[in-house]
């Protein structure tokens, strides 16, 4: 098992503030993301995420992004950044199939 950390993804599925309006050096980024991400994890890998993964603002405007990183390879811990709006109604009780709240578990999977 090897341990990774990555943030700001900043995804825009809905395409409503594309990366790439930041620079050329982002066009594709989730292309070249997810080729990077299935070379290097492997699936008992564990795969921190410490924040800014989409711009949605709400946790029904992010299920894409959240199918999508559930469909990578390792298990990721995803942590509250500054950018995730959408994060709010996830700590409201609000579930989302991809994620599990591992505060309240006594073992990891």
């Amino acid at each position: 098992m090897r341990i990774w950390g990555l943030s700001d993804l900043h995804l825009s599925f809905s395409g409503q503030k594309p990366m790439d309006v930041f620079g050329a050096h982002w066009n594709d980024h989730v292309r070249r993301l997810e080729a990077a991400w299935r070379a290097a994890v492997r699936p008992e890998d564990h795969v921190c995420l410490p924040g800014d993964l989409s711009w949605a603002m709400r946790l029904s405007d992010v299920q894409d992004e959240l199918q999508w990183l559930g469909s990578l390879p390792g298990k990721k811990i995803l942590l509250k950044g500054n950018h995730d709006y959408w994060w709010g109604s996830v700590s409201k009780g609000a579930q989302s199939p991809p994620l599990r709240d591992v505060r309240q578990s006594s073992t990891t999977q």
